[in-house]
């Protein structure tokens, strides 16, 4: 099977169900994001990480990919096999967010963005998850989207930032506040 296919030279692909649309579409624009958060958290993956963090970020990754194929039309909420992403994945990230906060200092001030170079990537695939976010609110309002998405999507971004701040804390690097400059 080749690489290339020729199908997408006119700037359309097309959609599980067969539907073409312009590689443009607000629904593939959310597919090409959520791809781009997962090639980051490979990128978090390859560098020293806490164990708990690299482990988890490969299974975020799985998640990620079925999100795409729900994304891409693969689910119907309405058959039998339902959607991709249900609240038990939605869970897993809630109970990492609290493994992660209950041994960090709580936060007072906003931090910059860096640490320790495996906190530093993490905080980059937190901007991009956020980007992610808001291309599934576009693509919610456009086209509809379940909810699960969209709730799991928001908890990334914020377990992302804990474990940012856990990369930090492990690797014996202080955070540092962000002080408005007036």
């Amino acid at each position: 099977m080749k690489l290339y296919t020729g199908t997408g030279d006119g700037g359309e692909t097309s959609l599980f169900n067969g539907r073409r649309v312009l590689k443009s579409h607000v629904r593939i624009a959310a597919i090409g994001e959520v791809d781009e958060l997962n090639a980051m958290l490979g990128w978090c993956r390859a560098c020293a990480q806490p164990e708990v963090v690299s482990s988890a970020l490969r299974s975020i990754q799985d998640d990620l990919f079925r999100l795409g194929a729900e994304l891409a039309g693969a689910a119907d909420p309405t058959a039998a096999r339902g959607p991709c992403i249900v609240r038990e994945d939605v869970v897993r990230l809630e109970g990492w967010i609290d493994e992660a906060c209950a041994v960090l200092p709580p936060l007072r001030n906003f931090i910059l963005p860096g640490g320790s170079e495996g906190a530093a990537r993490l905080h980059v695939a937190r901007a991009v998850c956020r980007r992610a976010e808001r291309a599934l609110v576009l693509l919610s309002a456009a086209d509809g989207l379940a909810a699960e998405p969209l709730v799991y999507i928001n908890r990334l971004g914020d377990l992302l930032f804990a474990w940012a701040r856990l990369s930090t804390l492990q690797a014996g690097e202080p955070e540092v506040v962000w002080k408005p400059s007036m």
